[in-house]
């Protein structure tokens, strides 16, 4: 159980990566006072949260609606995450981000919903890891609940990320930001592997480890 739970903190933490999300957070409510910073970050926290374990509870019931196997997701959710990892390693996601944060800066914009809590807290890529890593645990309710709750200490962990995102912005610098992305991108391309060859496995195509 604890090898799993740390398996789950690693891979949610990788993709949803809120170390780089605090830069753009600051960048995002330039202007706003500490107590609006602290409603805004609360606010995308909490509708990420819902998003999250409303896909979570509903996404394996989905996939089975739609005639998808937990195999055949695992194999396509392993894709995205190594494409999601290629981003991080030659930098395309964070500069993806940084142009959305510009996009979206303004004085009469709130972003707690739209693009903090969807899509850079709550994206495909981290709705895919939530569902591949319960069903990984398909019928065992305490691994499932296990999962949810790693899920909801990284939230927390991102909101604190977000209450101190200028003190980390001012101690890493962009450059620092950049070199912890492509370790975590480096780490996430591994597990994304480690996905697609659990989903071949299951297939029947290579023997399970």
């Amino acid at each position: 159980m604890l090898n799993d739970a740390i398996t789950a903190f690693v891979t949610l933490f990788v993709v949803v990566d809120p170390i780089g999300l605090a830069p753009l957070f600051v960048a995002l409510t330039q202007g706003a006072s500490a107590a609006e910073r602290r409603r805004i970050g609360m606010i995308a926290v909490a509708v990420a949260a819902g998003i999250l374990t409303l896909f979570g509870l509903a996404g394996e019931a989905a996939l089975g609606f739609l005639g998808i196997s937990m195999p055949a997701f695992r194999i396509s959710g392993g894709l995205l995450l190594f494409l999601i990892a290629l981003e991080m390693v030659f930098e395309r996601r964070t500069q993806r981000r940084e142009r959305q944060g510009e996009d979206e800066r303004g004085p009469a914009h709130d972003p707690s919903v739209f693009p903090l809590a969807t899509p850079l807290l709550a994206g495909p890529g981290a709705i895919a890891t939530l569902i591949l890593l319960l069903g990984r645990h398909q019928g065992d309710l305490a691994a499932q609940a296990m999962v949810f709750a790693v899920l909801y200490a990284l939230l927390l962990l991102a909101l604190v990320m977000f209450f101190l995102g200028g003190v980390i912005e001012r101690i890493l610098r962009r450059t620092g930001v950049l070199v912890v992305s492509r370790v975590l991108g480096m780490i996430l391309a591994a597990l994304a592997v480690q996905f697609v060859l659990d989903g071949l496995a299951d297939f029947g195509l290579l023997a399970p480890r």
